[in-house]
């Protein structure tokens, strides 16, 4: 089980890259909405989007790939483990979101955004990090309180829906 759910991590975090891959295709603008505020009015005054933009991107970006991460998650964890319960539920899905956010942290985070020049926009060399320490340190704590509670809640809400 336990191969199984760092498998099922692995495709969400796979997934997570993918999205990001896409995001950047066309260049780093494309993913700005996930950018501190300083990069996004440089781009904006830079005239590289517009803040119009950079709001839309935001928007679908939680519209399609949050409720999709939770959807594949809820999907493994209950449709493909046979999870009943709120503890087999929660756990499993934990250890799910837990390896997606390890990804992001270490492999998007700190790898693909902080040492190569993909997640560069021109322009906005000098706001470089793009991720500074303090986001960091805010990202691993909000992202591992953050699983514990989404995995809670999603758990919790599953129990009342297969009662």
């Amino acid at each position: 089980m336990v191969i199984k759910l760092i498998l099922e991590g692995l495709g969400l975090g796979a997934l997570l890259v993918l999205i990001c891959a896409v995001g950047i295709r066309n260049g780093a603008v494309g993913m700005v909405h996930l950018y501190d505020k300083k990069v996004q009015d440089r781009v904006i005054s830079l005239r590289m989007a517009t803040g119009e933009e950079i709001r839309k991107r935001s928007l679908i970006f939680k519209v399609l790939c949050v409720p999709g991460y939770m959807i594949y998650v809820l999907l493994c964890v209950y449709g493909i483990n046979h999870a009943r319960g709120f503890l087999p539920g929660f756990w499993q899905m934990l250890v799910i979101l837990s390896i997606m956010n390890l990804i992001d942290r270490l492999l998007i985070d700190g790898y693909w955004v902080g040492h190569t020049g993909a997640w560069i926009i021109p322009g906005t060399e000098d706001l470089r990090p793009y991720i500074t320490a303090r986001d960091k340190r805010r990202k691993w704590i909000m992202g591992t309180l953050g699983m514990a509670v989404i995995a809670a809640v999603l758990s919790g809400f599953m129990c009342l829906v297969l009662r």
